[in-house]
């Protein structure tokens, strides 16, 4: 089977890895690999923290996709030669004020509903598991199998493992989708060449709109919503886990790398493609980032940032064949997009190669947004 790749973020790098390993020849085309939302990412693996209310179906996807990362990491690894950065030590949201807990606590009450572990923390035990964190810490939740991973890390790693399978990487936009008797026979990129395949998979973000080629309504609208990020450095230990804090009801997010630097994220911006990074969004983040932790403002500005997620309809990833034969969509992983790497490259493997859906990824195939498209 030969398999163009469109887009070569953690989904489409991660899809192509797992394609070559079983035999399919792989192309991925990408002017600049890895250097949308996957260079911007925090990398949180937190199925738990990011569930909010009607997203049954997407939790089980992230939980699935969480338990899998560990295997995941540690195959990629030793074909790759290059470290991840994964961890696995919990995730820690705190709350700030009494309405911040308050938030907290239906939120733990729905996630026992559905059976996710999580333990209610006082504000002492917080800061016994955080030290650094303010006094005025109210109290807050642990998520223990929850964790992170370095998509900077990951990303090239993920290249190096499917390139050793054999995958070709064409540094080149692609143009459109060469359509002929009704299915998708390739892809053809800005300076004319054409590559040949059997299927092609539209991994291409936010951009998955814009390949040309395509009849109307093949994909269904992905917008881009902006996230401006931060990066701090620290010559000693600052953090010991990923924490997430409501502050007046506003989420700000720290993640600690083992080599010292901290990422602080991130906001969440209907700004189409704009990645500019702006004065307010950067106060917001270092503002909400010091009321949970005041010794933030001593540690070293490293870098700023902004990217752009692939945002679907719902919210949810669109994953699985299209209405075109040949053309397999996967896209609108949001906010998602490192967590579910793992489970979205099995699903997305497993349609490319074999024409099957597994059970898990049914409720995220496209059909379900056709009457948006």
């Amino acid at each position: 089977m030969d398999i163009a790749i469109v887009g070569a973020g953690v989904i489409g790098l991660a899809t192509a890895w797992r394609a070559a390993a079983r035999g399919a020849a792989v192309t991925l085309i990408d002017p600049a690999p890895a250097s949308g939302a996957s260079a911007v990412a925090a990398g949180m693996l937190t199925p738990v923290s990011e569930l909010t209310y009607g997203e049954e179906p997407l939790l089980r996807l992230g939980l699935a996709s969480r338990d899998r990362y560990g295997a995941f990491v540690a195959e990629l690894e030793e074909e790759s030669g290059l470290p991840a950065g994964y961890r696995d030590d919990g995730i820690l949201e705190v709350a700030f004020g009494p309405d911040d807990l308050a938030f907290l606590d239906d939120l733990r009450r729905f996630q026992e509903s559905l059976g996710v572990p999580t333990e209610t923390l006082t504000g002492r035990e917080c800061r016994r598991l955080e030290p650094m964190l303010a006094p005025g810490v109210r109290g807050g939740l642990l998520a223990p199998e929850d964790g992170s991973v370095d998509p900077r890390r990951l990303a090239p790693a993920l290249l190096a493992a499917a390139e050793r399978h054999g995958a070709r990487l064409v540094r080149e936009r692609a143009a459109e989708v060469i359509v002929e008797n009704g299915a998708a026979a390739g892809v053809r990129l800005e300076g004319g060449t054409e590559i040949r395949a059997g299927r092609v998979l539209l991994a291409a973000g936010p951009w998955s709109g814009d390949l040309g080629g395509l009849p109307p309504g093949i994909v269904p609208p992905v917008r881009p919503v902006k996230g401006q990020v931060i990066r701090l450095r620290t010559r000693v230990p600052f953090l010991r886990r990923c924490t997430r804090g409501l502050v007046r009801g506003s989420s700000v997010y720290l993640v600690p790398r083992a080599d010292g630097e901290v990422v602080v994220g991130a906001t969440q911006e209907e700004m189409g493609f704009d990645t500019r990074v702006t004065a307010g969004g950067v106060w917001e983040l270092l503002r909400d980032a010091r009321e949970l932790l005041p010794g933030i403002t001593e540690l070293e500005f490293a870098e700023v940032s902004a990217g752009l997620r692939p945002g679907s309809p719902d919210n949810a990833p669109v994953m699985g064949p299209s209405a075109l034969p040949g053309l397999v969509l996967g896209t609108g992983h949001f906010r998602n997009g490192v967590l579910l790497a793992p489970v979205s490259a099995d699903i997305l493997t497993e349609v490319l190669l074999d024409g099957t859906m597994p059970e898990i990824g049914r409720p995220f195939t496209p059909d379900r947004l056709e009457a948006t498209a």
